[in-house]
């Protein structure tokens, strides 16, 4: 049995264009910024939105792929695990970030607020032993 299991499953907006680099190996780093928002109402009140933002960070020719398709205000599935990183800023204080490295990225098409005739119609699913699907 496994000693512990570490997903994530996100469905959201991209916040801004992705973010494509390469590390000085060559290895493609595409890096994500989403927006997962959930809805709620208080027993004694009106129904309100909370909203989550990610840095979500794709790997390798997955990466360099879906930079070609994912633009701000496109909705995707995430699925990854959770990570978290340590530095230390300018100023020599410690900081934390907690990310998400995906491993499964479905375009779920539309765009909020965005122009139809951009929008997909169908999922497309990009996975690590794929080239690009359309």
């Amino acid at each position: 049995m496994a000693e512990g299991l570490n997903k994530a499953l996100l469905i959201g907006y991209l916040g801004q264009d992705p973010d494509l680099r390469y590390t000085q190996g060559g290895t493609a780093v595409l890096n994500i910024r989403m927006a997962t928002t959930e809805s709620y109402q208080p027993r004694d009140g009106d129904r309100q939105e909370r909203t989550e933002w990610h840095t979500v960070t794709v790997w390798g020719r997955r990466g360099e792929a879906l930079n070609k398709y994912l633009n701000k205000g496109s909705r995707v599935f995430i699925e990854g695990r959770i990570q978290t990183r340590k530095w230390e800023d300018r100023d020599g204080n410690t900081r934390y970030s907690t990310d998400i490295v995906a491993n499964n990225v479905v375009l779920l098409g539309g765009k909020r607020n965005g122009n139809p005739a951009q929008q997909h119609d169908e999922p497309s699913d990009i996975s690590e032993d794929d080239d690009i699907p359309f």
